[in-house]
């Protein structure tokens, strides 16, 4: 037998979301593609991990995480999102949110699978998906509030369907799923006996006094759903690659394991920096964060519509879509191609979204950045021809 790739190498593919960075790199552009969160990390983190290192706190720690962040992320479950999980059984750290989702994957669901994405959908939920064999099915929502058909989610149900994934607030539509959306989702669920899987990454960034939901929270839904979230978003910190699942203990056990198995831990001084974050940081830091990403929102959005890019404002998150159909070209990439040539400004292909090639129209950008940054790539948007 000749040496070859594996089949399931051939379904994953480099997401959009890099290959536009690297073009960034290549012109020395502004990188509004990647959601790269380069302001600064809280104090109380930063103290928190070097405190760590400092001490000598660089062994592996249990498979499912330091004991001190799961009981900071229990209390921060009860009392942020409404939902009561055991520190001990029903938490487990892992690598960032994305490693949190693959070994919920892993654990959870067979090849020929099939997990229902809600369209514009994140790539690298599909790609995980796809990496463990299984494969999506998609609901599309539509602008500008991205809602969708409950008819079309009843439909996208077959006798392979295993789970629903929601991403709330969503990357790349900044749409927040509002209580009755949340409901028939889990009515769904409860009725084909489904997993809810979630990534609540960006639960802190909710605008204009809407409330996040977390699935798991609602009546008769925590026994199915796995809640992930994770620490990169709302403390800047992308690259310590610290996030968690949170699920009833029979489906938390069998992640815990493919959590050792695949990563064996977390950073462990940098767990330490997150827990002093989630059990020391009070309520006014999150409201801080708010009030100055709703700052960034207004302005990358009235640069986008100065420009001639009428944006969809975005509900939650720090990313926003926009029209870009006047831009040369006849798919996104042409036209992402086309800014980034003419104003030196990188932002993600709408198609890299959809299943089908619908978004051409589209482009993703991430307002994530830091000021002086973020106002000169409005400056660049304003001298679009």
């Amino acid at each position: 037998m000749a040496l070859s790739l594996s089949r399931r190498s051939d379904r994953i593919t480099q997401a959009e979301i890099r290959v536009m960075t690297i073009e960034c790199e290549k012109v020395g552009g502004i990188n509004l593609a990647q959601g790269v969160c380069d302001t600064q990390a809280p104090l109380p983190v930063r103290r928190g991990a070097q405190a760590a290192i400092d001490a000598g706190v660089n062994s592996y720690t249990r498979f499912d995480g330091l004991a001190e962040l799961r009981r900071a992320i229990a209390a921060k479950l009860r009392d942020y999102n409404g939902i009561n999980a055991d520190p001990e059984t029903e938490i487990t750290v892992s690598a960032g949110s994305t490693g949190a989702f693959y070994c919920a994957c892993l654990a959870l669901l067979d090849p020929g699978d099939e997990v229902i994405l809600f369209e514009p959908y994140y790539g690298y939920h599909l790609n995980t998906i796809e990496a463990v064999g299984a494969a999506g099915a998609y609901v599309r929502t539509h602008p500008p509030d991205w809602t969708f058909d409950p008819h079309e989610l009843q439909r996208a149900i077959t006798p392979r369907t295993k789970g629903i994934m929601v991403n709330t607030p969503a990357n790349p539509s900044g749409k927040v799923f509002t209580r009755e959306e949340m409901e028939i989702i889990g009515e769904a669920a409860r009725r084909h006996d489904l997993f809810i899987f979630t990534d609540e990454i960006y639960e802190y960034f909710v605008y204009d006094g809407r409330q996040h939901i977390s699935p798991a929270s609602l009546p008769g839904l925590a026994d199915r759903t796995i809640t992930i979230s994770g620490f990169s978003k709302s403390y800047s910190i992308t690259g310590w690659r610290v996030g968690y699942s949170a699920a009833e203990q029979r489906w938390a056990e069998v992640i815990g394991q493919m959590n050792d198995l695949v990563y064996v831990c977390a950073p462990a001084p940098l767990q330490a920096g997150v827990a002093r974050g989630v059990g020391g940081l009070d309520r006014s830091y999150y409201e801080r964060l708010l009030a100055e990403y709703g700052g960034k929102r207004e302005r990358i959005c009235r640069a986008l519509e100065a420009a001639g890019l009428p944006p969809s404002v975005p509900q939650g998150a720090y990313y926003v879509l926009a029209d870009v159909s006047r831009l040369p070209g006849t798919t996104g990439k042409d036209r992402a191609m086309f800014l980034l040539r003419e104003t030196g400004v990188a932002g993600v292909p709408g198609e890299a979204f959809y299943h089908d090639g619908a978004g051409d129209s589209l482009i993703r950008f991430c307002f994530a950045k830091a000021d002086a940054e973020l106002d000169e790539a409005c400056r660049r948007l304003a001298r679009l021809p």
